[in-house]
């Protein structure tokens, strides 16, 4: 449920932008009465669907080649993480919730369970960090040669 609501966000975010950008365009043409209407090409809308960006643009900065050994590392590095964090939930997680469930319920184990958990839930979000945000939106940035990757300013 949470990974369908986060990906409409992210379509209802790029649709916004898209209209954004593109409606001023077509009103200035329709009030100068131009005989052609500039609007984007199916393909440049869906390029801009799965590039890893939320800003449209007609034409992006594009690299010449795929480094077919470059995705191979990120995808690599995702599956990596995703280990991680599972190593993580066995080893850290999921002992203290499993000695809680035998006990009866008190606040102090409550207490004593969630601080216990902290540590391995920022690693699980860094984890997510690093996987998603990194390595995943650069193999796909670099599978569709898209070459402006300021993810981070």
């Amino acid at each position: 449920a949470a990974d369908l609501l986060a990906l409409q966000v992210r379509l209802v975010m790029k649709a916004y932008s898209f209209i954004r950008e593109n409606v001023p365009r077509v009103l200035s043409s329709v009030k100068d009465k131009s005989s052609t209407v500039p609007v984007p090409r199916i393909s440049q809308y869906l390029y801009f669907l799965f590039a890893p960006t939320l800003i449209y643009r007609d034409n992006y900065p594009r690299n010449p080649t795929i480094r077919w050994g470059y995705v191979a590392t990120k995808f690599a590095q995702v599956l990596g993480s995703l280990f991680y964090a599972y190593y993580i939930f066995v080893r850290l997680c999921i002992p203290q919730f499993r000695n809680s469930s035998q006990e009866t319920f008190n606040l102090r184990g409550l207490v004593l369970c969630i601080f216990n958990s902290i540590l391995p839930g920022v690693l699980i979000l860094f984890l997510v960090f690093f996987a998603f945000l990194h390595c995943w939106l650069n193999a796909f940035a670099e599978m569709l040669r898209f070459a402006d990757r300021m993810f981070y300013k």
